[in-house]
This record gives C-alpha cells, structure tokens and sequence, in this order.
C-alpha cells in the first residue's frame, strides 16, 4: 500500500515529511513535488534504490535521471570540479528550474547516469522538496513521476494515477508551479549548449554567461544514441490519444480534418473558443498559465475519452519554446 501525505507547499509539516525522509533512508521509492512537476525519487547513492525507480516507472535504463540536491555544498560529492560557468549558473538560478550537466564524481553510481561520466544535477525550487532531500541526508534521483512516455505529472493525483500500490509513498502538496521540467544544460564542453529548454529560458542564461549553443534536436526524438540529458531520445510527454498541434490560425482546418477521422475531438486552447468539438479546454492566454496546464489538460482529455487531441500552438519565444519542444514530442501529426 503507498502512504499518501498531504504536506502544506507554504508551510510544510516537518513530521510529515521525515515519514517521507525515512522511505528514502531505507532505499524505497517516494513521489514528491517540485515547482516544475512531481518527481520519483530514491537515494542518489544507492544502486538498488535506483534500479526501483526504473522499474515502476518502465524507463529505459539509458536515459539518465537527474540528482537533486538542498546545498550547493552536496554538489562537490556528485562532480570531479565546478567550472566557474557552473557557479555562475548555480547563483543566478538555484534554487529554480535549471538542471547542469557536469562530468561525475567516482561517488555517482552509474545507474543513476546510464553509465555515462557525465551526471545531471540540480536544486528544486520548493520547500517541501528541499526539506525532503535535506531530512534523507542523502541526494535524491528522480525523474517526473509518469510512467514513461506519458504526460508529465503538475498534480499529486497524476502520480497517483501512475503508481499507487507501486512505490513506497507520494506527497500530495498540490499543483506544481511552473509544469513543465528543468531546463537542462550541458557543461562539459568548449561552449555551453542548452539540451532541454525550460522556464530558464535562453535569454535568462545568455544575461549570465554570454552565448550558448541551442541542441539541433532538441523537439525531436531519437536523435541520439546515449542522451545524456532526459528528453532527448524517446518519445515523451504523450496522451494515449493522438496528439495534433496547430497554430491559432489553423485551429478549425485541424477541427474539420479531426472530426472526418474520429468522433470524440478536443482542443486545447489558450483563451476561450467556440469550437463544435466534445470537449475543450482552456488552458489560459498567458504563456506561463498555458505551459502550467498543458500535462493536465493531456492528462484531462485523455480521462474523458477523447480520441484527437488538437493543441494550439504558441510562439517559439520565452518559456514557448519549451512549451513548443513538449508539444511537438508528443505531437503524432504538425497541422
């Protein structure tokens, strides 16, 4: 049976969430909130801890899993050095949304990298997760608490959906800030590159530490053959109903196409809309609302049987571009 404990974000219950604590000590598996989405963590250090998270997620065991850390100073355990780029990062944006890749200490067991020399660590911006990493007295790896290939959790019932009675306990403290993962950056090379992008976008980073490199890939899949960042391989953040993503122009084009294949249509908009669909939902006008709500809209329609999904797009500016980098992932056709 999952423990499920439902922990104030504000104002955290800190017996509560030495419960939490004591799984991860004894090598067990927690699902447990961040400010991007919920994560499924295990200690860091332990090789069979690890090997749960794969399992009850059904990840393939070459994409590697980010480390959280509460300290700046855990970092030094988990890396052979700290570049000052690195520290230039670390100080503009952690707490927050920003994973770095740097080359790992002898310490990281190769499970949690998929046997790379190169380990993916960041500090979640959240109180309850920083508490939960501090009171294990241990890193915590952890992917996004989805089984893999679905879409992301931004709420406590997505991972209870995908793993209650699976994993040792899961933390309820509501809907994620942001909703969509870190911004992922790759370190270990003559320029710094961006792999994943996220709510740091690359104008933030570019303020901090001068030109990077913007991956080539980076909205496809299986683009290479040893990712080294989460999201680069596989196909990922995907409802179990086809995926359309359409520009605000060609929404009714896509509507009219769906609605000749299948019966059961929605669409996800960004403000209200008269589409003669079953189902629509309004994901909101604002681009950091829209990117909030778009794992729980899949999530939604998804529960509702629909059977296309249309989602609009948005411009591929700011925080859209990572909006438009999941959507076009999990997209099964670009109206």
């Amino acid at each position: 049976m999952t423990l499920i404990l439902k922990i104030d974000s504000e104002k955290p219950d800190g017996d509560k969430i030495l419960k939490a604590a004591e799984f991860i000590r004894k090598g067990e598996v927690v699902a447990f909130p961040t400010e991007t989405v919920y994560g499924l963590g295990a200690d860091a250090m332990n090789q069979e801890a690890i090997k749960k998270i794969f399992i009850a997620k059904r990840r393939p065991l070459d994409n590697p899993l980010i480390i959280h850390i509460s300290r700046v100073e855990q970092m030094y355990r988990l890396v052979e050095e700290v570049p000052s780029v690195a520290k230039k990062l670390m100080e503009a944006f952690w707490p927050g949304p920003l994973t770095i890749i740097l080359k790992k200490s002898s310490e990281v067991p190769p499970e949690a990298t998929a046997g790379l020399n190169t380990v993916a660590i960041r500090m979640p911006d959240h109180k309850v997760a920083l508490q939960l990493i501090e009171f294990s007295s241990v890193p915590i790896a952890a992917p996004s608490a989805n089984l893999s290939g679905k879409p992301s959790p931004t709420k406590a019932e997505h991972a209870i959906e995908d793993f209650y009675s699976k994993i040792a306990c899961i933390i309820d403290s509501g809907r994620c800030r942001i909703g969509l993962e870190s911004t992922v950056m790759l370190l270990t090379e003559d320029k710094p590159m961006i792999l994943r992008p996220g709510a740091v976008t690359i104008e933030e980073i570019e303020k901090v530490i001068g030109n990077v490199e913007f991956n080539s890939n980076i909205s496809k899949t299986s683009a290479v053959d040893k990712p080294v960042s989460p999201g680069m391989k596989y196909r990922h953040y995907a409802p179990e109903a086809k995926l359309w993503l359409a520009s605000e122009d060609r929404l009714e084009e896509a509507v009219r196409e769906a609605l000749k294949v299948k019966k059961k249509v929605g669409v996800i908009t960004r403000g209200e809309k008269n589409l003669q669909v079953a189902e629509v939902f309004n994901a909101g006008p604002d681009m950091e609302e829209y990117a909030s709500n778009i794992f729980a809209a899949l999530r939604y329609l998804d529960g509702r049987g629909i059977e296309i999904i249309i989602a609009e797009g948005v411009e591929e500016t700011g925080i859209g571009v990572a909006i438009m980098n999941r959507l076009k992932k999990a997209a099964t056709r670009i109206v």
